[in-house]
C-alpha cells in the first residue's frame, strides 16, 4: 500500500510538472492575433495578465482549476497573455513553475503599441488588467474587465461551452 501510494504521488507530481512550460513564447500584437484566430473551433478564454498585478494573481488558481477541469475537452482551450516586460521573461518563467500554471502563457512584447492593439481587442477596454476576452467559434462572446471569480469564470464556461 505505501508503494502504490509513493508510485501515484510520483505520477501526480511528473504530470504536473510536464504540464508546465518550459519555454515562453514572445510575440506581438499581429501574432498573438493569428494565435486567436488558429483556436476559432474552440471555446477559448483569452487572459491578459502580469506577474505584478495583485488581482492577476489572485484571479489565476481560479483560472488553473477551470483549465484543468477542462483539460481533456477538445473544444476548450486557455491562453494566458503576460504583459511583463520582456526583460522580465525569467520572472514569467519563474512563476509559472511556482504557481503550477498548466494553461499555456505567451509573453506580448508590444507595449509602445498598446493604444493601437488595445481597442482591437475591445473598444471598451481602458488598458487595464487582469482583462479576460472569452470567445467561442471564432467571435467573441463575453468581455470581462477586472478580476474574475470561479463561480463567474464556470458560469461562462457552462452557457457558451457545448
Amino acid at each position: 500500500m505505501k508503494n502504490l501510494i509513493t508510485i501515484i504521488t510520483l505520477f501526480l507530481f511528473v504530470s504536473v510538472f510536464k504540464a508546465q512550460q518550459t519555454e515562453v513564447k514572445v510575440m506581438k500584437y499581429e501574432e498573438l492575433e493569428k494565435r486567436i484566430h488558429q483556436e476559432d473551433s474552440r471555446f477559448l478564454i483569452v487572459n491578459f495578465w502580469a506577474t505584478t498585478c495583485a488581482p492577476c494573481v489572485k484571479e489565476l488558481p481560479h483560472f488553473m482549476e477551470v483549465n484543468n477541469q477542462y483539460a481533456g475537452n477538445p473544444k476548450f482551450k486557455m491562453i494566458l497573455v503576460s504583459l511583463d516586460r520582456l526583460v522580465d521573461k525569467e520572472r514569467v518563467l519563474k512563476f509559472i513553475k511556482t504557481k503550477n500554471i498548466t494553461a499555456e502563457v505567451v509573453l506580448l512584447d508590444d507595449i509602445k503599441r498598446m493604444n493601437t492593439w488595445i481597442p482591437k481587442f475591445e473598444k471598451n477596454w481602458d488598458g487595464n488588467i487582469p482583462v479576460t476576452i472569452f470567445y467561442k467559434n471564432g467571435e467573441k462572446v463575453y468581455f470581462n474587465d477586472g478580476e474574475m471569480g470561479k463561480e463567474e469564470l464556470e458560469k461562462i464556461i457552462t452557457e457558451n461551452l457545448q
